[in-house]
């Protein structure tokens, strides 16, 4: 969450000339519901149920970037399908830099709203050192502050000659 998946997607998608789908508009759209509406009426629980379903509705989809929620990879065995199913690319960020971003947008993530700063802070805190064994099974880890779309275009490209 706010390590710039969707900004550095689609940039990169544009450059590459792939489509680009954000798995949360994805969602939004098939379900009909904002996703703020489906933790609101179902919980979490139920979010990474149909999260993980409408992921795997992408099974057959050829050169599209697909932006996932930071959640994403850490339940349902999404990151095994996705590894096997496609290229991953963690962008890595460090708290602080993910603290910068989020601050900011509290209000728009439902996992976030409300919380304090110091808060806001733990739970990123918390949330990359539970994260951090599904995030570091990505194809490619890279370091995504201040990247150039160009920058990650050529890095995956690289990744991809090597496997």
């Amino acid at each position: 969450m706010g390590s710039g998946k969707t900004t550095i997607g689609k940039k990169l998608a544009r450059r590459m000339q792939f489509n680009f789908i954000d798995l949360d508009d994805f969602i939004e759209n098939k379900e009909g519901k904002k996703i703020r509406e489906i933790f609101a009426a179902s919980g979490e629980k139920e979010f990474r149920q149909i999260e993980a379903e409408n992921l795997r509705l992408l099974e057959k989809i050829q050169n599209t970037i697909i932006s996932v929620g930071g959640g994403a990879p850490c339940f349902h065995e999404n990151i095994e399908w996705m590894n096997q199913n496609g290229f991953t690319v963690y962008l890595k960020q460090s708290p602080g830099s993910l603290f910068a971003r989020l601050k900011s947008s509290k209000g728009k993530r439902p996992l976030i709203k409300g919380l304090k700063k110091k808060e806001l802070y733990e739970f990123i805190v918390k949330n990359l050192q539970e994260r951090s064994l599904y995030y570091e099974q990505a194809s490619l880890i890279v370091d995504s502050k201040n990247l150039k779309p160009k920058d990650l275009e050529e890095r995956i490209r690289k990744a991809l000659e090597m496997e």
